[in-house]
């Protein structure tokens, strides 16, 4: 089984436009929507939900108002302005301001303050016309989006390897921080989505910096290569001097937003320029890996 992980440097760059389109040519593959902060596969592959979820992550302080002296030691305690009293002096918490440090809760002599786990969010696994798709949905505010993305990457793993499928194939997240790295876990390819802007290009190049620092084997593609060619030139001789490979120059393509407007992979919706190179990647990846 082959995990591809399709990343960008940056928010924007179609990754989830030309995932969705791999699944949908892949045909059978496990699909993971790893990019729990902003989950949006789900979308154009239109899943039956089967199984749900809560995530726990973390604890939040909760006061017990029967028990609260109404000291305040917890108020002073506080360094994110989660607790406040009502006029007697009882304290409550914000649960939205409140980070799970526990100090509080070691500072009140009544022991009015217990630490609770918190749910942060859900997973699902979900049936699609073009296999099975674990994603998930972060709760507002919440944090530890890199164990979410590690739950859903290891239970689509799960999947992959009970059922014999070829491919698992995952939409990540965008920048370089927690939930990235940790959706590269036991990746084989990460396919980077860049477009031939500066920020496009910075961009691709931490991203491309960090999957090398975990011996991450990278490819690139440059969406709507044709609106900055001098750009994309640059990304070109970028990539060639750091040995990745440019798989893909997708064009613009007026199409590429009527299959997201009405919900359906690209290469399902049209024959287009756009769609047809991205069938040319999908060969080149697929001929590559055996």
């Amino acid at each position: 089984m082959k995990q591809l992980v399709v990343i960008s440097g940056k928010g924007g760059t179609g990754k989830t436009v030309v995932t969705a389109s791999f699944a949908a040519l892949a045909r059978g593959a496990v699909l993971a929507d790893v990019d729990v902060d902003a989950s949006n596969l789900h979308l154009l592959l239109g899943p039956e939900i089967l199984e749900r979820h809560v995530f726990v992550a973390g604890r939040k302080a909760r006061v017990d108002p029967a028990a609260c002296t109404a000291c305040g030691l917890c108020l002073t305690a506080c360094r994110f302005g989660a607790i406040s009293a009502d006029g007697e002096g009882i304290a409550g918490v914000d649960p939205l301001a409140c980070e799970g440090c526990d100090f509080c809760s070691h500072v009140c002599e009544p022991k009015a303050i217990v630490m609770e786990p918190c749910v942060s969010g859900e997973w699902f696994v979900s049936a699609t016309r073009f296999g099975p798709l674990v994603h998930a949905r972060l709760g507002i505010a919440q944090e530890n989006s890199g164990k979410l993305v590690t739950q859903v990457s290891r239970k689509a793993r799960e999947i992959a390897e009970r059922e014999g499928r070829d491919w698992l194939i995952m939409d990540g997240s965008p920048g370089i921080g927690c939930p990235v790295i940790a959706s590269l876990s036991r990746t084989d390819l990460a396919l980077v989505v860049t477009e031939p802007t500066p920020s496009g290009a910075h961009d691709m190049e931490r991203i491309a910096a960090l999957a090398a620092h975990f011996k991450i084997r990278t490819i690139c593609a440059i969406n709507k290569f044709d609106l900055n060619p001098v750009n994309s030139g640059r990304i070109e001789s970028w990539c060639r001097a750091h040995d990745i490979p440019v798989v893909g120059r997708v064009p613009f393509d007026g199409e590429v937003v009527a299959s997201v407007v009405r919900g359906r992979p690209l290469v399902e919706h049209s024959r287009g320029p756009a769609a047809e190179e991205v069938r040319k990647m999908w060969e080149a990846i697929r001929r590559s890996e055996g």
